[in-house]
Protein backbone atom coordinates (compact mmCIF):
# COMPACT_ATOMS: atom_id res chain seq x y z
CA UNK A 1 0.00 0.00 0.00
CA UNK A 2 1.66 3.52 -1.09
CA UNK A 3 1.66 6.02 1.61
CA UNK A 4 -1.13 8.47 1.49
CA UNK A 5 0.89 11.76 0.85
CA UNK A 6 1.76 13.97 -2.34
CA UNK A 7 4.92 13.05 -3.04
CA UNK A 8 4.71 9.70 -3.19
CA UNK A 9 1.43 9.43 -4.85
CA UNK A 10 3.56 10.93 -7.63
CA UNK A 11 6.19 7.67 -8.00
CA UNK A 12 3.78 5.50 -9.51
CA UNK A 13 6.95 3.25 -9.80
CA UNK A 14 8.05 3.50 -6.14
CA UNK A 15 6.80 0.52 -4.13
CA UNK A 16 6.80 1.74 -0.24
CA UNK A 17 5.57 -0.94 2.15
CA UNK A 18 3.32 -0.73 5.17
CA UNK A 19 6.50 -1.96 6.90
CA UNK A 20 8.17 0.99 6.10
CA UNK A 21 5.74 4.10 6.09
CA UNK A 22 5.13 2.62 9.42
CA UNK A 23 9.11 3.06 10.18
CA UNK A 24 9.00 6.64 8.61
CA UNK A 25 6.43 7.77 10.62
CA UNK A 26 7.63 6.18 13.57
CA UNK A 27 10.67 8.39 13.05
CA UNK A 28 9.07 11.50 12.30
CA UNK A 29 6.62 11.68 15.57
CA UNK A 30 9.90 10.37 18.07
CA UNK A 31 9.88 11.87 21.16
CA UNK A 32 13.07 13.78 20.05
CA UNK A 33 12.67 16.84 18.63
CA UNK A 34 15.23 16.02 15.72
CA UNK A 35 15.93 13.03 14.97
CA UNK A 36 19.14 11.46 13.57
CA UNK A 37 18.50 8.03 11.56
CA UNK A 38 21.48 5.96 10.15
CA UNK A 39 19.89 3.64 7.40
CA UNK A 40 22.01 0.20 6.45
CA UNK A 41 21.83 -2.96 4.82
CA UNK A 42 23.30 -4.81 1.95
CA UNK A 43 23.72 -3.85 -0.93
CA UNK A 44 20.52 -3.29 -3.36
CA UNK A 45 18.42 -3.75 -0.51
CA UNK A 46 16.23 -0.18 -1.01
CA UNK A 47 18.43 2.03 1.16
CA UNK A 48 18.20 4.63 -0.98
CA UNK A 49 14.36 4.28 -1.89
CA UNK A 50 14.09 4.20 2.27
CA UNK A 51 16.06 7.37 2.89
CA UNK A 52 14.13 9.57 0.08
CA UNK A 53 10.82 8.31 1.56
CA UNK A 54 12.14 9.40 5.41
CA UNK A 55 13.60 12.20 3.89
CA UNK A 56 10.40 13.75 2.52
CA UNK A 57 7.83 12.34 5.71
CA UNK A 58 10.55 14.03 7.99
CA UNK A 59 9.83 17.51 5.11
CA UNK A 60 6.40 17.08 6.22
CA UNK A 61 7.29 18.02 9.97
CA UNK A 62 10.19 20.33 9.74
CA UNK A 63 11.13 23.10 7.10
CA UNK A 64 14.54 21.39 6.29
CA UNK A 65 16.44 17.87 6.80
CA UNK A 66 20.30 17.36 6.78
CA UNK A 67 21.32 14.85 4.31
CA UNK A 68 25.00 12.82 5.22
CA UNK A 69 25.77 10.68 2.11
CA UNK A 70 28.39 8.25 2.73
CA UNK A 71 27.61 6.28 -0.66
CA UNK A 72 30.67 7.25 -2.62
CA UNK A 73 29.63 4.68 -5.44
CA UNK A 74 25.77 5.98 -5.75
CA UNK A 75 25.76 9.29 -4.59
CA UNK A 76 22.35 11.15 -3.92
CA UNK A 77 22.58 14.94 -4.25
CA UNK A 78 26.38 14.99 -6.30
CA UNK A 79 28.55 13.14 -8.62
CA UNK A 80 29.79 10.30 -7.60
CA UNK A 81 33.07 10.24 -5.55
CA UNK A 82 31.93 12.41 -3.13
CA UNK A 83 31.15 12.65 0.28
CA UNK A 84 28.62 15.22 1.35
CA UNK A 85 26.13 17.33 4.09
CA UNK A 86 23.12 18.48 2.20
CA UNK A 87 20.54 20.55 3.52
CA UNK A 88 17.09 19.66 2.20
CA UNK A 89 14.22 21.91 1.97
CA UNK A 90 11.95 20.93 -0.72
CA UNK A 91 10.04 16.68 -0.91
CA UNK A 92 11.01 15.41 -3.70
CA UNK A 93 7.96 14.60 -5.98
CA UNK A 94 9.11 11.64 -7.63
CA UNK A 95 11.38 9.01 -5.64
CA UNK A 96 12.40 7.40 -8.88
CA UNK A 97 14.49 10.54 -9.54
CA UNK A 98 17.78 11.40 -7.87
CA UNK A 99 18.14 15.58 -8.09
CA UNK A 100 21.61 17.46 -7.88
CA UNK A 101 21.72 19.81 -5.38
CA UNK A 102 24.31 22.00 -3.77
CA UNK A 103 25.74 20.62 -0.65
CA UNK A 104 26.05 22.33 2.24
CA UNK A 105 29.85 20.70 3.01
CA UNK A 106 32.07 18.52 0.70
CA UNK A 107 34.57 16.49 0.74
CA UNK A 108 36.48 14.94 -2.82
CA UNK A 109 36.78 11.34 -2.00
CA UNK A 110 37.90 10.36 -5.78
CA UNK A 111 36.89 6.94 -5.90
CA UNK A 112 33.85 5.23 -6.02
CA UNK A 113 34.71 2.96 -3.02
CA UNK A 114 35.74 2.91 0.52
CA UNK A 115 38.72 0.37 0.05
CA UNK A 116 40.77 2.69 -1.68
CA UNK A 117 41.65 4.57 1.53
CA UNK A 118 39.45 3.40 4.16
CA UNK A 119 40.97 6.07 7.03
CA UNK A 120 40.32 8.78 5.15
CA UNK A 121 37.08 7.63 4.20
CA UNK A 122 36.13 7.90 7.71
CA UNK A 123 37.88 10.96 8.69
CA UNK A 124 35.72 12.45 5.85
CA UNK A 125 32.70 11.51 7.31
CA UNK A 126 33.23 11.93 11.00
CA UNK A 127 34.08 15.65 9.67
CA UNK A 128 30.59 16.08 8.01
CA UNK A 129 28.92 14.77 11.33
CA UNK A 130 30.75 16.83 13.41
CA UNK A 131 30.14 19.85 11.50
CA UNK A 132 26.42 18.66 11.57
CA UNK A 133 26.97 18.81 15.25
CA UNK A 134 28.34 22.10 15.19
CA UNK A 135 26.05 24.18 12.75
CA UNK A 136 22.87 22.60 13.47
CA UNK A 137 22.56 20.42 17.05
CA UNK A 138 23.62 23.83 18.89
CA UNK A 139 21.69 26.49 20.36
CA UNK A 140 23.31 29.69 18.19
CA UNK A 141 21.05 29.08 15.06
CA UNK A 142 22.43 32.05 13.13
CA UNK A 143 21.73 30.51 10.12
CA UNK A 144 17.69 29.47 10.84
CA UNK A 145 16.82 33.14 11.61
CA UNK A 146 17.48 32.54 15.32
CA UNK A 147 15.67 29.44 16.34
CA UNK A 148 16.87 26.98 18.62
CA UNK A 149 15.50 23.97 17.11
CA UNK A 150 17.91 21.83 15.63
CA UNK A 151 17.59 19.75 12.25
CA UNK A 152 16.88 16.12 11.75
CA UNK A 153 19.41 13.93 10.07
CA UNK A 154 19.43 11.53 8.14
CA UNK A 155 22.26 9.10 6.98
CA UNK A 156 22.62 6.23 4.07
CA UNK A 157 25.22 4.35 3.82
CA UNK A 158 26.99 1.90 1.53
CA UNK A 159 25.89 -1.83 1.01
CA UNK A 160 29.35 -2.86 1.89
CA UNK A 161 28.75 -4.85 4.75
CA UNK A 162 31.03 -7.34 5.47
CA UNK A 163 34.75 -7.20 6.20
CA UNK A 164 36.08 -3.82 5.97
CA UNK A 165 32.57 -2.54 5.27
CA UNK A 166 31.18 -3.53 8.20
CA UNK A 167 34.36 -2.23 10.35
CA UNK A 168 33.62 1.22 8.65
CA UNK A 169 29.87 0.45 9.62
CA UNK A 170 30.91 0.79 13.00
CA UNK A 171 33.45 2.88 13.02
CA UNK A 172 30.96 5.67 12.14
CA UNK A 173 28.08 3.98 14.20
CA UNK A 174 31.16 4.32 17.40
CA UNK A 175 31.17 7.92 16.33
CA UNK A 176 28.30 9.32 15.44
CA UNK A 177 25.04 9.48 18.03
CA UNK A 178 22.36 8.35 15.81
CA UNK A 179 18.73 8.10 17.78
CA UNK A 180 17.57 5.24 15.25
CA UNK A 181 19.63 2.70 13.43
CA UNK A 182 17.41 1.36 10.51
CA UNK A 183 18.43 -1.71 8.74
CA UNK A 184 16.96 -3.11 6.13
CA UNK A 185 17.12 -7.16 5.80
CA UNK A 186 16.64 -9.37 2.94
CA UNK A 187 15.86 -12.97 2.25
CA UNK A 188 19.67 -14.35 2.33
CA UNK A 189 20.53 -13.64 5.54
CA UNK A 190 24.20 -14.53 5.26
CA UNK A 191 24.24 -11.40 3.63
CA UNK A 192 22.63 -9.17 6.57
CA UNK A 193 24.05 -7.48 8.99
CA UNK A 194 23.99 -8.71 12.29
CA UNK A 195 20.76 -8.60 14.80
CA UNK A 196 20.60 -5.96 17.30
CA UNK A 197 23.35 -3.21 17.99
CA UNK A 198 25.93 -4.50 16.16
CA UNK A 199 28.20 -2.01 16.52
CA UNK A 200 28.28 -1.96 20.65
CA UNK A 201 29.42 -3.92 23.37
CA UNK A 202 26.99 -3.16 25.46
CA UNK A 203 24.14 -5.93 26.59
CA UNK A 204 21.68 -2.97 26.82
CA UNK A 205 21.88 0.26 24.43
CA UNK A 206 18.28 1.83 25.19
CA UNK A 207 20.13 5.42 23.85
CA UNK A 208 19.48 4.09 20.26
CA UNK A 209 16.43 2.40 18.09
CA UNK A 210 16.66 -0.11 16.61
CA UNK A 211 14.41 -0.50 13.99
CA UNK A 212 15.04 -3.86 11.80
CA UNK A 213 12.41 -3.98 8.45
CA UNK A 214 12.85 -6.29 5.11
CA UNK A 215 13.32 -5.36 1.87
CA UNK A 216 10.39 -4.07 -0.09
CA UNK A 217 9.98 -6.17 -3.33
CA UNK A 218 9.90 -10.08 -2.12
CA UNK A 219 8.20 -12.87 -4.34
CA UNK A 220 5.53 -15.26 -3.36
CA UNK A 221 7.48 -17.55 -1.24
CA UNK A 222 8.63 -14.21 0.58
CA UNK A 223 12.08 -14.02 -0.72
CA UNK A 224 13.79 -10.56 -1.31
CA UNK A 225 13.65 -9.69 -5.10
CA UNK A 226 15.99 -7.65 -5.62
CA UNK A 227 16.47 -4.93 -8.58
CA UNK A 228 20.10 -5.27 -10.17
CA UNK A 229 21.65 -1.87 -11.19
CA UNK A 230 24.23 -0.92 -13.94
CA UNK A 231 26.18 0.82 -11.61
CA UNK A 232 28.67 2.21 -14.29
CA UNK A 233 26.05 3.52 -16.39
CA UNK A 234 24.30 5.29 -13.46
CA UNK A 235 27.28 6.78 -12.50
CA UNK A 236 27.92 8.16 -16.10
CA UNK A 237 24.21 9.27 -16.44
CA UNK A 238 24.89 11.30 -12.90
CA UNK A 239 28.44 13.09 -14.10
CA UNK A 240 26.39 14.03 -17.64
CA UNK A 241 23.97 15.73 -15.36
CA UNK A 242 25.98 17.09 -13.76
CA UNK A 243 28.29 18.72 -16.34
CA UNK A 244 24.54 19.45 -18.31
CA UNK A 245 24.57 22.55 -15.81
CA UNK A 246 27.38 23.95 -17.64
CA UNK A 247 24.78 24.74 -20.44
CA UNK A 248 22.05 27.55 -20.21
CA UNK A 249 19.24 25.80 -18.48
CA UNK A 250 16.61 26.85 -21.06
CA UNK A 251 18.64 25.07 -23.80
CA UNK A 252 16.57 21.61 -24.93
CA UNK A 253 18.91 19.00 -25.43
CA UNK A 254 16.76 15.76 -26.39
CA UNK A 255 19.75 12.78 -26.10
CA UNK A 256 22.92 12.42 -25.29
CA UNK A 257 24.61 12.62 -27.79
CA UNK A 258 23.51 16.39 -28.14
CA UNK A 259 24.91 17.06 -24.42
CA UNK A 260 27.83 15.40 -25.69
CA UNK A 261 27.96 17.96 -28.81
CA UNK A 262 27.34 20.91 -26.83
CA UNK A 263 29.40 20.42 -23.92
CA UNK A 264 32.28 19.65 -26.00
CA UNK A 265 31.52 22.97 -28.04
CA UNK A 266 31.60 25.40 -24.88
CA UNK A 267 34.97 27.34 -23.80
CA UNK A 268 37.01 26.39 -20.90
CA UNK A 269 38.29 28.09 -18.18
CA UNK A 270 42.20 28.44 -18.57
CA UNK A 271 44.07 27.70 -15.78
CA UNK A 272 47.48 28.61 -14.44
CA UNK A 273 49.34 25.64 -13.28
CA UNK A 274 51.31 28.44 -10.68
CA UNK A 275 48.20 29.41 -8.86
CA UNK A 276 47.25 25.58 -7.41
CA UNK A 277 48.60 22.84 -6.46
CA UNK A 278 48.07 19.43 -8.04
CA UNK A 279 47.27 16.41 -6.22
CA UNK A 280 46.79 12.65 -6.84
CA UNK A 281 44.87 10.69 -4.00
CA UNK A 282 45.20 7.33 -4.74
CA UNK A 283 48.47 7.03 -6.89
CA UNK A 284 51.87 8.25 -7.36
CA UNK A 285 52.86 9.89 -10.23
CA UNK A 286 56.53 10.81 -11.91
CA UNK A 287 56.48 14.37 -11.50
CA UNK A 288 57.46 14.41 -15.26
CA UNK A 289 54.05 12.43 -16.34
CA UNK A 290 51.97 14.97 -13.77
CA UNK A 291 50.57 17.26 -16.47
CA UNK A 292 49.73 14.23 -19.26
CA UNK A 293 48.05 12.19 -16.49
CA UNK A 294 45.53 14.85 -15.58
CA UNK A 295 44.33 15.27 -19.51
CA UNK A 296 40.67 13.97 -20.15
CA UNK A 297 40.13 13.40 -16.14
CA UNK A 298 37.69 14.42 -13.96
CA UNK A 299 39.16 16.17 -10.80
CA UNK A 300 38.09 17.89 -7.55
CA UNK A 301 38.24 21.38 -8.05
CA UNK A 302 38.89 21.98 -3.61
CA UNK A 303 40.08 25.14 -1.56
CA UNK A 304 42.24 24.51 1.21
CA UNK A 305 42.15 26.53 4.41
CA UNK A 306 44.76 27.00 7.76
CA UNK A 307 41.99 26.47 10.20
CA UNK A 308 40.38 23.36 8.56
CA UNK A 309 42.18 19.97 8.40
CA UNK A 310 40.78 18.86 5.13
CA UNK A 311 40.33 20.81 1.63
CA UNK A 312 36.68 21.92 0.92
CA UNK A 313 35.86 20.54 -2.67
CA UNK A 314 33.34 23.06 -4.52
CA UNK A 315 32.64 20.97 -7.38
CA UNK A 316 34.51 18.75 -10.40
CA UNK A 317 36.27 19.09 -13.72
CA UNK A 318 36.77 17.86 -16.54
CA UNK A 319 40.83 18.93 -17.77
CA UNK A 320 40.13 19.72 -21.68
CA UNK A 321 43.54 20.31 -22.08
CA UNK A 322 46.86 20.42 -20.68
CA UNK A 323 50.02 22.64 -22.07
CA UNK A 324 52.00 22.42 -19.03
CA UNK A 325 55.66 22.59 -20.74
CA UNK A 326 55.53 25.41 -22.72
CA UNK A 327 52.60 27.27 -21.53
CA UNK A 328 51.76 26.32 -18.35
CA UNK A 329 48.10 26.35 -17.94
CA UNK A 330 45.09 23.63 -17.99
CA UNK A 331 42.03 23.57 -19.71
CA UNK A 332 38.87 22.72 -17.48
CA UNK A 333 35.38 22.51 -18.24
CA UNK A 334 32.86 23.22 -15.11
CA UNK A 335 29.58 24.23 -13.90
CA UNK A 336 31.46 25.74 -10.88
CA UNK A 337 30.34 29.71 -10.86
CA UNK A 338 33.15 31.75 -11.88
CA UNK A 339 33.00 33.85 -8.36
CA UNK A 340 33.57 30.52 -6.32
CA UNK A 341 36.05 29.08 -9.02
CA UNK A 342 38.63 32.14 -7.75
CA UNK A 343 39.33 30.63 -4.62
CA UNK A 344 40.09 27.06 -5.91
CA UNK A 345 43.40 26.65 -5.48
CA UNK A 346 43.80 22.50 -5.30
CA UNK A 347 42.99 20.34 -8.37
CA UNK A 348 42.70 16.66 -6.79
CA UNK A 349 43.02 13.67 -9.23
CA UNK A 350 41.27 10.43 -8.05
CA UNK A 351 40.04 7.41 -9.85
CA UNK A 352 36.38 8.95 -10.77
CA UNK A 353 36.23 7.83 -15.11
CA UNK A 354 35.48 9.89 -17.15
CA UNK A 355 32.22 9.08 -19.23
CA UNK A 356 32.79 6.98 -22.40
CA UNK A 357 30.25 9.35 -24.11
CA UNK A 358 32.57 12.09 -23.57
CA UNK A 359 35.76 10.15 -24.67
CA UNK A 360 34.64 9.00 -27.76
CA UNK A 361 32.85 12.43 -28.81
CA UNK A 362 34.72 14.05 -31.31
CA UNK A 363 36.72 17.42 -29.95
CA UNK A 364 36.62 16.15 -26.13
CA UNK A 365 39.57 16.08 -25.90
CA UNK A 366 41.29 19.40 -27.70
CA UNK A 367 44.71 20.03 -28.57
CA UNK A 368 46.50 23.10 -26.81
CA UNK A 369 43.78 25.80 -26.42
CA UNK A 370 45.16 29.24 -26.87
CA UNK A 371 41.81 31.32 -27.87
CA UNK A 372 38.24 30.73 -26.84
CA UNK A 373 39.03 30.42 -23.04
CA UNK A 374 38.26 31.58 -20.15
CA UNK A 375 41.05 32.55 -17.25
CA UNK A 376 40.06 32.48 -13.30
CA UNK A 377 42.61 31.19 -11.62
Amino acid sequence: MAPDSESDRSSPDIFIPDEWSNTADAIANCSVDSPIAFVCGPKNSGKTTFSRHLLNVLLQRHKKVAYLDTDVGQTEFTPPGLLSLTIVDKITPDLTIPCLKTPERCFFFGDISSKRDPVIYLSYISALYDHYLKEYCTDNKTKFQGTTTSLPLVINTPGWVKGIGYELLVGMLKHMSPTHVVKIRISSESKNLPRGAFWSNEVNNDSVCVIEINAARQDHLKRSVLVQKDARLLRDMRLMSYFRQCLPSDMTISTLKELTRELCALHPYEVKISNVEIKHLHSQVPVSEIFGSLNATIVGLAVSSVSEKWPQCVGLGIVRAVNGPSKGVIYVLTPVPQKVLEDVDLLLMGSIQTPTALLLAPGCVSPYMSANVVPYI
